[in-house]
């Protein structure tokens, strides 16, 4: 198989390297039951994962659980303090900031406003202004931001869910408080160095001067200088890593070298959805499933994909039905579906 499959991913690749939006595209492939390995475009090139970075920070997390220094359902107020939580997550007149747990923070269902995409109460969002201006945000500056915003439902209410990077700087300081220290020592110490993941690292205020060995991150055709901004986002986006290393981390990660391998049935077992009702990409416990609906494409069964992706055009997957591992970028912020179909049509060729 592996004889004639290499060709026909190269090509696939070559495709979308070719479009005119995508930027130092790379991607890499295995399947450990066969031994299968691919890769494509410069696959040591260092790159922004974006949100992938979440699937670091619910692996401390996981560990911390482990160790007994928090449960799932630890309030994480019990961490952080009533003063840290209170207003964030005000909704009817009650405020339920102070009663948000650990779970819920993972699963996308605390009711805590997004800071990167939501709207402000003057209509404007994190997410534009960054395009506009790079400057540097602070785990305090996102909280504020928050507070003035309208939580869309109580924590845990049955069939909600938003996708918030708010979470995450949560859960990036709860990560911080229990260990005391920061979040670049724990993700050194717990993952990074017992995976021997030499070409990630995470990106810093201290780090700026290494944002050109970075790959370009483009916004339609404009490429994108944020060195301050994304050095903002430590526990939900700004690990910088290679498509070889990604794969490695998503195996472990699958494998329970990083937590116990029976947490994954867990955080996978409840999916709920948290973008818009046709997005079929689904939050379990500090993971993502993509999986395309039988009726966008009925002529063949999409396999689940668990993971996850990120806003720069980024993907990491791991598909159980064909024992695939999957990474790919493709510096991109507009046209956020296209690391996703390039995906599929990698996947489908091991159907």
């Amino acid at each position: 198989m592996s004889t004639s499959l290499s060709p026909r991913l190269d090509r696939v690749a070559a495709r979308y390297d070719a479009k005119s939006a995508v930027s130092d595209f790379s991607a890499a492939i295995e399947q450990p039951s066969t031994g299968f390995t691919w890769g494509y475009g410069n696959t040591d090139q260092p790159y922004f994962i974006a949100s992938i970075t979440k699937l670091y920070t619910a692996a401390m997390i996981m560990q911390l659980r482990d160790e007994g220094t928090l449960t799932l359902d630890t309030r994480a107020a019990d961490i952080l303090g009533d003063s840290t939580l209170r207003g964030l997550a005000v909704h009817n007149g009650h405020d339920y900031g102070p009663v948000v747990t650990v779970r819920e923070l993972l699963s996308q269902t605390s009711g805590i406003p997004d800071y990167y995409e939501q709207k402000r109460p003057d209509g404007t969002t994190f997410a534009t202004d960054m395009l506009r201006t790079d400057i540097a945000w602070t785990f305090e500056d996102f909280l504020e931001s928050v507070r003035g915003m309208p939580s869309r439902f109580a924590p845990s209410t049955p069939g909600r869910a938003q996708y918030c990077d708010t979470n995450y700087q949560l859960l990036g300081r709860i990560v911080e408080t229990v260990t005391s220290g920061s979040v670049e020592k724990a993700l050194h110490q717990r993952i990074l160095d017992p995976l021997h993941l030499a070409h990630t690292w995470l990106f810093t205020p201290a780090t700026l001067d290494r944002y050109s060995q970075v790959a370009t991150v483009r916004h339609g055709r404009n490429p994108l200088h944020l060195p301050k901004t994304i050095a903002s986002f430590p526990p939900d986006g700004a690990v910088v890593s290679t498509v070889n290393d990604q794969v490695r981390f998503l195996r472990a990660f699958f494998a329970g070298e990083l937590f116990p391998a029976h947490y994954l049935t867990e955080m996978t077992s409840h999916w709920h959805s948290v973008f818009a009702p046709y997005v079929p990409i689904h939050y379990g416990l500090g993971i993502m499933r993509f999986q395309q609906p039988r009726w966008q494409n009925p002529f063949t069964t999409a396999p689940a994909m668990l993971g996850h992706s990120g806003a720069f055009g980024t993907v990491l997957y791991h598909v159980p039905d064909r024992d695939l591992y999957l990474a790919a970028t493709v510096n991109q912020m507009r046209g956020v579906s296209l690391s996703h179909v390039l995906l599929q049509r990698l996947v489908a060729l091991f159907s």
